[in-house]
């Protein structure tokens, strides 16, 4: 069968062996496979991402020296199963899956790792377990999408995000996109998306952003209509201050009751949710130096570098940072069924489609965020590409 391979950076279509499904295992033909802000990251810091991921305890993530088949977003339909399958599903039903695979050697990141190949070719191996049919006749590319709309699922998850709260989501690539659609699919009122690139900007309105900045001209911090925020560690001593003087007006009133019950109903003052989505040095920082006190930092995009913040500054606003990875499986699931039901629609992140032969191209044209945010792969095309919008 016909796959890019990725090796020393460089990517080529080659001709490789078709994978066989172990026990446990099932063959798919691939519909579509997304290209993932992960796999332009793998392909040139791989070494460097193996020997963090080696550090937490995965000792078989790609190295630069191996042949690696990418892809770990991908939809297909069923072609053989391993020995030791439950076969819940007829041949030719079109699937999903969680992107690893149990091999002798254990279990691996599918597209991530030379003993998982993943979807950036015409078939590939999952593990059964970890596969879902697609329901409701939801097309190949939207399902295709269900790993990244995962992943920003778990995020806003994570974010614990009221539906009266603010989220300010820093950074409208395709994570910023998914986690602003996941943000409005949830419920959450009042959504700000902030980005450089008019591109990337009007994709953001069009996945629901109900404010959208260039921070260039105009703040993401003062875009909004607050509530409960204060502007500074003054405002929040003035706030003490004239709390307990109003408070101990009221004869035998224990005023520490009362603060118990401002806690209760959310009267008590708070910043927005934050989601960072850009993963370049420096971002963390100044979003620590430019968020309201008692913000909530989720760390969504992935910093390849080492980085520098204050604590301090974090420190004084009693700011909380959370960093997350992934999904769990019910997630992976909750985020397909919403895709399926139409709670969420991840159309306006699928700017392009690619055969295996413009797989190389399209790395290069999602380095522009003027172009694109996510170009699919049809590994059934045999043209350079299909469409390009």
């Amino acid at each position: 069968m016909k796959a890019v391979l990725c090796t020393d950076a460089r990517l080529r279509v080659s001709e490789v062996p078709v994978p066989t499904p172990g026990t446990g295992q099932v063959l798919i033909d691939v519909l579509r496979c997304g290209i993932c802000g992960s796999d332009l990251h793998a392909r040139v810091h791989c070494d460097e991402m193996a020997d963090l991921a080696a550090e937490t305890g995965y000792d078989g993530f790609m190295r630069s020296h191996q042949d690696i088949v990418l892809g770990h977003e991908f939809c297909g339909e069923i072609v053989e199963y391993g020995p030791g399958c439950r076969e819940r599903w007829p041949v030719g039903t079109r699937v999903v899956a969680l992107p690893v695979l149990r091999q002798s050697s254990g279990v691996h990141l599918t597209g991530l790792s030379a003993a998982a190949p993943g979807g950036y070719a015409e078939q590939v191996v999952v593990q059964e377990a970890m596969t879902i049919a697609v329901p409701n006749g939801l097309s190949a590319e939207k399902a295709a999408l269900t790993e990244p709309m995962a992943v920003a699922w778990h995020a806003v998850r994570r974010g614990e995000v009221g539906k009266r709260q603010t989220a300010i989501v820093i950074g409208c690539g395709p994570i910023g996109l998914a986690v602003i659609s996941m943000l409005k699919a949830s419920g959450v009122r009042t959504v700000v998306a902030s980005d450089f690139s008019p591109h990337r900007r009007a994709l953001a309105a069009q996945c629901g952003a109900d404010v959208v900045v260039d921070p260039a001209t105009h703040s993401p911090w003062t875009s909004y209509a607050q509530r409960n925020e204060l502007g500074g560690v003054r405002d929040l001593l003035d706030l003490g201050i004239d709390t307990m003087e109003r408070l101990q007006r009221v004869p035998k009133l224990p005023w520490w009751h009362a603060f118990r019950l401002a806690d209760a109903v959310g009267a008590t003052p708070s910043g927005p949710v934050v989601f960072e989505c850009v993963g370049l040095p420096g971002v963390i920082d100044q979003i620590l130096a430019g968020a309201p006190l008692l913000s909530r930092v989720v760390v969504v995009g992935v910093c390849m570098e080492a980085d520098r913040i204050r604590p301090a500054m974090a420190i004084n606003k009693e700011i909380d940072l959370r960093f997350v990875l992934g999904y769990d499986p019910r997630e992976f699931r909750q985020a397909l069924y919403m895709i399926a039901d139409g709670k969420v629609d991840p159309s306006p992140l699928i700017t392009g489609t690619v055969g295996l032969a413009g797989v190389e191209n399209a790395f290069t044209a999602l380095g522009n965020p003027e172009e694109h945010a996510k170009i699919l792969i049809d590994p059934k095309d045999q043209e350079f590409t299909t469409s390009i919008r």
